[in-house]
C-alpha cells in the first residue's frame, strides 16, 4: 500500500481525533462561560467569533467567497448553525448541562437511518458490529432510562441532533453535486447563522455580558478552534468519508467531554460511563480497524 493511500486514510482520522477533543473540552468551557455572559449572548457571540475567524482565513488564502449555491448555504447555515447552536443552548438552559445536553449525540443515529434511503450509504457486514460498539456506548453514557429532566429539555436536546444530522446529508449531498470550497461554505454558514442567533440573544432578555479577561480568552478559544476550525474540518471529513462513519467516529466527543469535566471538577465516575467509554472506544477501534482492511485490500486490487 504507498505512502498516499495510508495519509488519505489516517488524515481524515487524525482529524476527527483533534474534532472530538476540541469539541469535547468545549463543554467545560461553555459551563465556564455561562459564569460571564446569558447562554443566547454566548451562543451568538462565539459563532460571529467563528465567522470572523472564518473570514480572515479566506482573506489570508486568498480564495474568493463569491457563494455557489446559495439556496442551499442558506439553509445550511439556518439548519446547521442557527438550529443547532439554538436548540444546544435551549437544552443546556432547560435541563443543564449533564444527560439532555448528551441528547445531541444522538445525531449518529438520525444520520444512520437518512444516509441509506438518500445518499445510498449502507452499513455492511462487519461494520455493524462497529456501529453496534458506538451506539451501545452512547446509550449507556445518555441513560434514558434514568433522565430525571422534563420531556421539554430532552425534546430541545434531540432537536438539535436532528439539525446536526438534517446538515450533515445536507452537506452531502450538496457537495456530490457542487464543487463548492470548503472554506468557503464554512465561511458563508457561519455568517448566515450568525444572524438570527444575534437577533435571538437581543430578543432573549439575560444578564449583561461581563467582559474580563477569563471571558474574552474563553470566548477566544469557542470561537477560533471550537467554531471556526472545528465545523471546517467536520465539514472537510464529510468530504471524505461517510455520512454514517463520520458520525458514529464523532461520539468521541462525548467521551473527551466527561473525562475533561470529571477531571476539572473532580467528580466520580459512575459504572455506566466507564462502560460506555469503553464500548465507544471499542467501536471507534473497529471502525479504524475495518477502514484499514478494506484500503489495505483495494490498494491489492489495483
Amino acid at each position: 500500500m504507498s505512502s498516499t493511500t495510508t495519509s488519505a486514510r489516517w488524515i481524515p482520522a487524525l482529524a476527527l481525533v483533534v474534532l472530538s477533543c476540541t469539541w469535547g473540552y468545549t463543554w467545560v468551557l461553555l459551563k465556564q462561560g455561562l459564569m460571564y455572559a446569558s447562554p443566547m449572548a454566548l451562543a451568538a457571540q462565539r459563532c460571529v467569533g467563528g465567522a470572523l475567524a472564518l473570514l480572515v482565513a479566506v482573506r489570508l488564502m486568498g480564495k474568493s467567497m463569491r457563494l455557489v449555491a446559495p439556496w442551499e448555504t442558506v439553509v445550511l447555515g439556518l439548519v446547521q448553525i442557527t438550529g443547532f447552536v439554538a436548540l444546544q443552548t435551549w437544552a443546556l438552559v432547560e435541563g443543564g448541562p449533564g444527560k439532555t445536553a448528551v441528547l445531541i449525540f444522538t445525531m449518529p443515529i438520525w444520520t444512520l437511518l437518512m444516509a441509506w434511503p438518500i445518499l445510498g450509504e449502507r452499513v455492511r457486514g462487519k461494520q455493524w458490529l462497529a456501529a453496534a460498539f458506538t451506539l451501545g456506548g452512547l446509550l449507556l453514557i445518555i441513560e434514558p432510562w434514568n433522565m430525571h429532566s422534563s420531556l421539554f429539555s430532552k425534546m430541545l436536546g434531540i432537536g438539535a441532533a436532528m439539525c446536526w444530522a438534517v446538515s450533515t446529508i445536507l452537506i452531502k449531498r450538496l457537495r456530490s453535486r457542487e464543487p463548492v470550497d470548503l472554506v468557503v461554505l464554512t465561511t458563508w454558514q457561519m455568517i448566515i447563522g450568525s444572524v438570527p442567533l444575534l437577533l435571538l440573544a437581543e430578543l432573549v432578555p439575560g444578564r449583561s455580558t461581563e467582559w474580563t479577561g477569563h471571558y474574552v480568552a474563553i470566548l477566544s478559544f469557542l470561537s477560533v478552534a471550537s467554531v471556526a476550525l472545528c465545523w471546517w474540518l467536520w465539514v472537510w471529513i464529510l468530504d471524505r468519508v461517510p455520512a454514517w462513519e463520520a458520525s458514529l467516529s464523532v461520539l468521541g466527543t462525548p467521551v473527551v467531554a466527561i473525562l475533561s469535566s470529571r477531571l476539572a471538577l473532580g467528580e466520580e465516575f459512575k459504572t455506566s460511563e466507564v462502560a460506555g467509554i469503553l464500548l465507544i472506544g471499542g467501536g471507534l477501534t473497529l471502525l479504524s480497524l475495518f477502514g484499514w482492511m478494506s484500503s489495505r485490500r483495494a490498494a491489492q486490487i489495483r
